[in-house]
This record gives C-alpha cells, structure tokens and sequence, in this order.
C-alpha cells in the first residue's frame, strides 16, 4: 500500500504545490536544497500545519483531505518525528527520554529491548542527554521516536547537525533499522550519501515544485535530472555478491545483469548491497579494448544522451538489464562513438571506482 501526498500550500514569498506516493513499506527522501519546501511538506504530513488543499493517506489511513473536511489532529496521527536538534529532555536519563515514547502508544510490534539492542545505546541509559555526543543523541532521538509505535517515521534532516565523522557512524544504524522494522519511513536531506544508502523511492523538490519521483535506481540513472548535473552524479545498483577470489583480492558482484568486480569484500556471498558507479568513473567504448588494468567491461545500450552545455560534457545513459549507468564524456567523444539511443556500447570501470553503499 502507498504513502500518497498531496499539498498546495502558500505563505507569504512561498508556494508548495506537490504531489507523489511512494510503496510501503519503505524509505522516501525527499531531496532538494535549503527553502526547497522539504521541511514544510513533513510538517503538514505530521498535522503541524493546516494547508489550503491536502491528501494525506499512509496505506489504508487517510490522515488528512480539506476537500472531505477531514483531519486527524497531530497527536492521532502517530507519525515518530525525528529533527536536526534531538530535542531531548535535559532532566531525564536516556531510558527516561526512551520511555516517554511509550506512555501514550498504542500496543505495537516495537520493543524497548528491540530499539535498544538496534541502536546499540543500552551503554547510555544511564546517562543524561548533555554527557551525550551529537550522533548518541540523535540514536536516542530515533529510538524514542520510534517506541512511540509509529504508523510512519519522518525524519527532518537528522544528520545535518553532525560532522562527516559522526555521520558516518550513524548511517549504518539507520540502513540497519530500515532493513529490521520494515516501517515506511519519510527522510529529508540535502545529502547525496544518504540518499544513496538509505532512498528506495527519490522524491526531488525544487521550489515547492516535485521535479521527478519513482524508485531510487531509475532516477538516479536520468540525465534529464538536475542530479545529473552535480560532480558526484552517478548511479546506484542493488547487488549481490557471487564469490570472493582471495588470490586476486577481488570479489565477483551481480548487478543489473551483469558482474562487476570489486576490491575484497568482508561479506559473505549471497550478501545483498548497493554499489554507487559515479559518471565521472564511466568510459564508453565502441570495442572491447586490450591490455588495460580497467577490470569491469560492460556492455549495454544507449538510452538516451543528454548535452551538459554548461561543462562542455553530455551525459549518457546506458541501459543494463533493469538498470542504468551514467557516463559524462566530451560531446566530441559522443560524435566519434556514434552514441545515438539504441546503440551498442560498452562501459569500461575501475574496480577501485566501485562504492560499497550499503550492507
């Protein structure tokens, strides 16, 4: 069943005029830059905001539809909300601010001692929120967001506040409750790394306007997308690992149909990852070349060629089976190799080019 959102909304020097719906279970992102809209959106979902037009529905739940003159008051909604600022209580322990969550939530599937062992904070519950560090205090957050037995999570931004260091460290916890709760979730970020680890459907917003919406790996894969345009643009895979050759130090992935090979992995094969290919890693080739040290040659099929006037560059996409890549080359590289859609094409990338998103 769906999340389905439907907004028009104004303020003064400000118009939200959105509408998408994502599958649930699930994690959608809405992405864009600052004043984009993002945060008002999650407001008016969580009932913190009246608009002028809305659709709200979470599976079988319409929260919200000002044509039916229906609303179900924030507190009804039960929608974990998670901000930049964990907004924890200073004068209670960490299992005090955790069990707050529970006083007023329904019976649900999510268990204290599930939440705590997930984020791995039983060392805190002792704990007051200063003595915590800003990535403790954000686990904390989302587990007492998450006690509350929430019908949706919507998380506004909860990395932003957090250096690259401790960010890094709190990724890995959400891709792992992602994975354990199964609950649709409702993130907003500015960042392309979590976007990569986390999305399963993109929703891009750019000026209270939905630029593109639909499942991570499609709209990652478009060159017609102002993500294109960015010099970390690049396409992300589900992959699975096939086997590990200790000898040559490689691991032998499948994706989109093909095998990549990659540095050693630590993961056991029949492990299930995302890898991330950036467009800027890509070579295209009208013919399998001899004698290089580029590991992975995968052919493909134009789908479409995008010109980037502003870098002097094109983009294409290359089709895989169920997937896409993305190269960036020289418009000139474009005319000599004949690249028209439709057209074969191999796409030559370094193992080393290959990231390891998630696990």
């Amino acid at each position: 069943m769906p999340l389905k959102v439907m907004i028009r909304h104004a303020v003064p020097g400000f118009e939200l005029d959105v509408a998408f719906q994502a599958p649930t279970p699930g994690t959608t992102v809405l992405f864009g830059r600052s004043g984009a809209g993002k945060s008002m959106i999650v407001s008016i979902v969580a009932g913190l905001v009246r608009p002028a037009v809305c659709q709200i529905a979470i599976d079988d739940t319409m929260l919200e539809d000002t044509e039916q003159h229906n609303f179900i008051p924030p507190e009804r909604r039960r929608i974990g909300l998670v901000f930049q600022n964990a907004r924890l209580f200073p004068h209670m322990s960490v299992a005090a601010n955790l069990r707050y969550g529970l006083r007023r939530a329904p019976q649900g599937a999510i268990r204290f001692d599930d939440v705590i062992g997930l984020l791995d904070i039983a060392p805190l519950l002792d704990r007051r929120p200063h003595t915590l560090s800003g990535g403790e205090q954000s686990r904390v957050a989302i587990g007492r967001a998450l006690l509350s037995q929430p019908r949706l999570l919507a998380m506004d931004e909860p990395l932003a506040a957090l250096d690259a260091q401790r960010k890094a460290e709190i990724l890995p916890y959400l891709a792992r409750l992602k994975q354990a709760l199964q609950l649709p979730i409702l993130y907003v970020t500015h960042a392309l790394d979590e976007v990569g680890r986390l999305a399963d459907t993109l929703v891009l917003i750019r000026d209270g306007r939905v630029l593109g919406a639909g499942p991570l790996e499609q709209m990652l894969a478009r060159g017609d997308l102002p993500l294109a345009e960015r010099d970390d643009a690049g396409a992300v895979m589900s992959a699975r690992i096939i086997r590990h050759d200790l000898g040559r130090e490689l691991s032998e992935l499948e994706a989109g149909g093909r095998r990549l090979l990659v540095p050693l992995m630590r993961q056991a094969p029949g492990t299930h990852v995302r890898v991330r290919i950036p467009a800027r890693e890509v070579i295209l080739a009208a013919e399998a070349p001899k004698g290089i040290s580029v590991q992975n040659v995968i052919a493909g099929t134009v789908r479409g060629v995008v010109p980037d006037p502003g870098r002097r560059a094109a983009m294409v996409e290359v089709a895989l089976d169920g997937a896409a890549l993305l190269a960036r080359i020289t418009p000139d590289a474009v005319t000599r190799l004949h690249l028209i859609p439709g057209s074969p094409v191999l796409a030559l990338v370094k193992s080393v080019a290959i990231e390891i998103l998630a696990d």
